[in-house]
């Protein structure tokens, strides 16, 4: 038929139509599948009395990856209409195949996501192979889109309502049992073969097929919004939603909109509503600025760019960790579960066993949710050896130091590592914010020397920044790299600096917070802003999880470190709070009791009612948009520092690493896409008027300057 949908007619008068587009490593919806599809649908048109049914299947690894994110990213509000007309070519091409009054079955060979979901939804009978790189869901969300080829119409019809919504909200993925257990899909196959077997026989027995919605008594799963009880729950389910995303995130907030209207009419006009909201989205900055971190800058950062070329791939092996509390236990836990052996040393056995204690209970929880085996709970435990002797580091090609964040006593344990595992191994250091060229002196080579920084909870953080100390050789770097991608977890890398770049940055934010609690701003709205700026959390309660009395040391350990080197020690206005909380109020945070926060037992945490008391003046109140902005601001300028002195060296470790390593505000994109999508004159302007209003950190640096006045962005 073309290149890009092999149209195949066998004696059984089944049409086997072959989703191959060329020159991909997967199929998407781009201009060549569009009008692939338009020529096949008029020949299945044409043939259509000749014909038993179809199967649709494909000749990629994954079945169909979904919409052409290269062309969606263009799409800008002049050519919103052109856009929009486009969709409706493509969803009538759908409803044509879904219509056509033969049996159309997916025979899904691989993952069916976005897009690829949707044709499968178009088919009235769906067959996936049971394999675990067969992966089905509607991930458009986490791009800041909505499944705008038919997914949202299709799915609440499917499912309803309250069972649709968190397939679409959510964007969750599920394996071919789940999808088999929850509806979506009819039947499994063990191998090709029976794919395609049990798809052939399904149109034989099923020459009549339609699809639920195509047929006069149709009604919805579980009933319209006019039902009670679809009405009650549709009460709560703005405010929940807006709890979630904080009006940050328009697409969320659309896909109900599509899923709410579109339960209420027809099906023609559910698509309509659906194409609108879509293109909405699509037009929007938010869902460009998602689309470029997300994808195309996270995918660039896997890629290995920031990779040195021309070393092989390097496999660790075994890895030692250094102190196993809550960092050392879960980078044994990671690194086990990726298949590395781990020796998991503290300075007892007892401490060691405790490590590993936190690898089996977050195992166990992982069984319970039916996730993993007893049997694979069992090796991955079995490849972590607690120990307190240093000799049972032998054989390591990894040394992973996480001990607490003291010069003295980093060296003392890197030292101790080295005698044993010798010259071969790399020696890694967690620290946060100690520059790695210091430590690395420790050790008699430090080429072989480098920062591994993950971010706590190990498990769930996705980021390891990787820094490069002034020593460390290009051949340690990439085993670094190539570790931290083994291990399953996106590696920036940086050079090297007092905090790096994720912690100089995240620092910023917290002090902030922190400074406009010293000015008298009110507590509950600092916290409350800032979520409402897309930060996960408020700069008080992370500050309490880190740790004020931590805090206070990094602080005290810097400014030791600066005046040693003759240089000054900056002050900040956070500091005299800190030091109020720790040193006066006895309150170090969240470990210590309780911070910025009381931490009831068995009830939920709340603000200490003396803050208001101690801080809060009535004459002090900031506009809520100057909290907001002072909050992200501080990190964008603080970024661009980081650019500007050459400890960042990719707009795409920037982007992503704020996002995933401090939670930097995800609908923005990152901190330099925040400052591209703000404007950066409009960006100077407004910093230069908070330079004036709260002091002199909010100064544009003279990189931003430069860049505004050539008319460039942060590519």
């Amino acid at each position: 038929m073309t290149q890009a949908i092999r149209y195949e007619k066998g004696q059984d008068q089944i049409a086997v139509l072959t989703l191959d587009m060329p020159g991909q490593s997967a199929n998407t919806m781009n201009a060549v599948y569009r009008e692939a599809m338009a020529a096949t649908v008029a020949r299945l048109e044409a043939e259509k009395h000749t014909l038993a049914g179809v199967i649709v299947t494909s000749a990629k690894k994954t079945f169909f990856a979904g919409g052409d994110l290269n062309e969606l990213i263009k799409v800008d509000q002049p050519h919103a209409k052109d856009f929009y007309d486009s969709v409706l070519v493509l969803k009538a091409q759908l409803r044509t195949l879904e219509t056509l009054g033969k049996p159309v079955v997916a025979a899904i060979n691989g993952a069916a996501l976005g897009g690829g979901w949707e044709i499968c939804l178009a088919c009235q009978h769906r067959v996936a192979l049971d394999h675990k790189s067969v992966q089905i869901g509607l991930p458009e969300v986490t791009l800041g889109l909505l499944p705008g080829g038919g997914g949202v119409v299709r799915m609440v019809r499917m499912l309803g309502l309250e069972k649709a919504l968190p397939y679409l909200l959510e964007g969750k993925k599920t394996t071919p049992q789940q999808a088999l257990q929850a509806g979506l899909i009819d039947e499994l196959a063990a191998d090709l073969d029976e794919l395609l077997a049990k798809s052939r026989a399904w149109i034989l027995a099923n020459p009549e097929a339609k699809q639920p919605w195509d047929t006069k008594t149709f009604q919805i799963p579980g009933g319209t919004p006019s039902n009670p009880k679809v009405a009650q729950m549709l009460a709560i389910a703005p405010s929940i939603l807006r709890s979630k995303t904080n009006g940050c995130f328009p697409a969320p907030e659309n896909i109900l909109s599509a899923a709410v209207e579109g339960a209420q009419v027809d099906f023609d006009t559910a698509h309509l509503i659906e194409t609108r909201y879509f293109t909405e989205l699509v037009t929007g900055q938010v869902a460009k600025n998602m689309i470029g971190t997300f994808w195309f800058q996270l995918n660039e950062i896997n890629a290995g760019r920031s990779r040195p070329q021309g070393f092989a791939t390097y496999v660790t092996r075994k890895v030692g960790v250094l102190g196993a509390g809550m960092m050392g236990a879960g980078i044994a836990y990671v690194s086990a579960s990726a298949g590395i052996d781990v020796v998991l040393k503290d300075i007892s056995l007892a401490a060691a066993e405790k490590g590993k204690a936190h690898t089996a209970a977050l195992l166990d929880k992982k069984v319970s949710r039916g996730q993993l085996t007893a049997g694979q709970r069992e090796s991955i435990l079995a490849r972590i050896h607690p120990t307190q002797d240093d000799a049972d580091l032998g054989g390591c090609d990894l040394i992973i130091e996480a001990v607490f964040e003291d010069r003295d006593l980093k060296a003392k344990v890197s030292a101790a590592a080295h005698r044993v595992v010798g010259s071969d191994a790399v020696i890694a250091s967690n620290t946060s914010t100690l520059p790695i060229s210091g430590l690395a002196t420790a050790v008699p080579d430090p080429g072989k020397f480098i920062g591994l920084h993950f971010f706590s909870p190990v498990d769930k953080m996705p980021l390891v920044e990787i820094i490069k100390g002034a020593h460390t050789s290009e051949e340690t770097l990439a085993r670094g790299f190539d570790f931290v991608l083994q291990i399953k977890k996106t590696p920036i890398v940086v050079n090297d600096s007092r905090g790096f770049f994720t912690s100089r940055v995240f620092g910023t934010f917290t002090n902030e917070g922190i400074a406009m609690l010293g000015e008298g701003v009110a507590a509950p709205m600092i916290e409350t802003e800032a979520r409402k700026a897309g930060m996960p959390v408020g700069p008080l309660a992370v500050s309490d999880e880190v740790s004020l009395s931590l805090m206070s040391h990094i602080r005290q350990q810097t400014a030791k470190d600066l005046q040693a080197e003759g240089k000054t020690v900056p002050t900040h206005p956070a500091t005299v709070v800190i030091d109020l909380l720790v040193n006066e109020y006895k309150r170090g945070g969240k470990a210590a009791g309780g911070g910025f926060y009381e931490y009831p037992a068995g009830g939920q945490k709340h603000l200490w009612p003396e803050l208001k008391a101690r801080f809060e003046r009535a004459d002090q109140q900031i506009p809520a948009q100057d909290v907001r902005d002072r909050l992200l601001f501080i990190q964008a300028i603080e970024t661009v520092r980081c650019v500007e002195e050459g400890v960042l060296m990719s707009t795409a470790d920037a982007n992503v690493g704020s996002i995933f390593g401090i939670g930097f505000a995800a609908w923005s994109g990152g901190a330099l896409q925040f400052i591209n999508q703000y404007g950066l004159n409009d960006f100077i302007a407004r910093s230069r008027y908070l330079a004036e209003q709260y002091g002199e950190r909010f100064t544009p640096p003279a990189l931003l300057l430069e860049k505004a006045a050539r008319g460039e962005v942060f590519r």
